[in-house]
């Protein structure tokens, strides 16, 4: 019997636990759309936004487009810095034109965004 409500119990904290883990990534998913946001949850959007893109990926490239596994640790390290370097020009580019300047435009935010999508195709892809 002991046993039983031990079981149940488990059951319902995990439950709980992962319901709070969900909510979180909803708040975190909508902060980088917000006028002023709280700069780290608005990270952990973007990092999120990039696990769910690098999943998308997997839908059209399921394969390492990098063979060998040590280049696939030197992409996993160089690609979301460049990624991130990339997006900043970017936004320093539009912002010189006078176009609106996104959060993803600046280099941590481009670059948690683009770590989030190799991470996932580091892990997933076959």
């Amino acid at each position: 019997m002991l046993e039983f409500l031990f079981e149940i119990l488990a059951e319902l904290l995990l439950q709980v636990f992962l319901e709070v883990l969900v909510e979180l990534g909803f708040h975190a998913v909508k902060e980088p759309f917000r006028r002023e946001p709280n700069p780290w949850l608005a990270a952990l959007g973007y990092l999120l936004l990039g696990e769910i893109a690098g999943g998308l990926s997997l839908l059209a490239f399921s394969h390492h487009l990098v063979a060998a596994q040590a280049l696939r640790v030197a992409n996993l390290v160089v690609t979301p810095i460049a990624a991130g370097g990339l997006m900043s020009l970017l936004g320093s580019w539009r912002a010189r034109r006078g176009q609106s300047v996104l959060r993803i435009d600046r280099f941590a935010y481009g670059y948690l965004f683009a770590l989030g999508l190799a991470l996932v195709r580091f892990w997933f892809a076959k």
